[in-house]
């Protein structure tokens, strides 16, 4: 018995040692062959026997085992359509919602406010206004919107307006859901715009609305009342 503990830990040994070497080779390859590539922060064997995946921040690639191929693109388990390079990429950029500025939010919420939501959204975003309106049908629900001005022109001044009303969350949801124009912002109001659009870029939010629920799953773009309930239900689930 004794024994065969000891050849399983050298062979456990050996099997990492090669997983290292195969990773310097690839490494050492594609550096060499693409010298424009970004820096490469990983490299792991991928689902698919023969491709490594290589890992640049959160944008991810695959190759071979000499790095002699750079291949672009998803790949899908086809006996269960599964998009795996999604399901890889959603780990990567998953957001720890407690770490979240909230102080930097408009909050709002509906009953006992107990089941989270954080939202990116741009007052000039069509999607984030159908959303919004989605969103006053879901019981029970504590609502974060970091306001992130992307869209237009006028979105900065629209979301400086909004966070220096009076009474912020009434001007959102008055501009959202009925179109109510915001009072220009006073000069010398200070506002958490700049650090929500550096908090975006950081998590490399791209788009709005963006969407980001209490386990760090992210969801880039609308979701109706339907699919909120679903997804903030699994959530409750797997916190059980």
């Amino acid at each position: 018995m004794k024994l065969r503990r000891v050849a399983t830990a050298a062979l456990l040994t050996l099997i990492a040692s090669a997983g290292v070497a195969q990773e310097a080779v690839i490494r050492k390859n594609l550096a060499e062959r693409l010298p424009n590539l970004p820096k490469i922060d990983e490299v792991s064997k991928a689902p698919v026997d023969g491709l490594y995946e290589v890992r640049f921040g959160t944008d991810i690639v695959y190759t071979d085992a000499e790095g002699n191929f750079l291949i672009q693109g998803e790949i899908i388990d086809a006996r269960v359509r599964k998009n795996l390079t999604e399901e890889r990429i959603n780990k990567l950029t998953a957001i720890d919602f407690a770490s979240l500025p909230l102080k930097d939010a408009i909050v709002w919420k509906n009953g006992t406010g107990k089941r989270k939501i954080a939202v990116f959204a741009d007052p000039n975003c069509g999607y984030c206004k159908r959303f919004e309106q989605d969103l006053q049908a879901v019981k029970d629900v504590t609502v974060y919107t970091f306001l992130y001005p992307i869209l237009a022109a006028d979105s900065a001044a629209k979301s400086d307006a909004i966070w220096c009303s009076k009474d912020r969350t009434k001007a959102w949801l008055d501009w959202m859901l009925r179109s109510v124009q915001p009072a220009p912002a006073p000069e010398g109001c200070q506002t958490p715009v700049a650090r929500n659009s550096a908090l975006g870029r950081k998590h490399r939010v791209t788009g709005t609305p963006a969407l980001v629920f209490e386990d760090g799953t992210r969801v880039p773009g609308a979701m109706n009342t339907e699919q909120i309930e679903q997804q903030l239900t699994a959530v409750a689930q797997a916190k059980r």
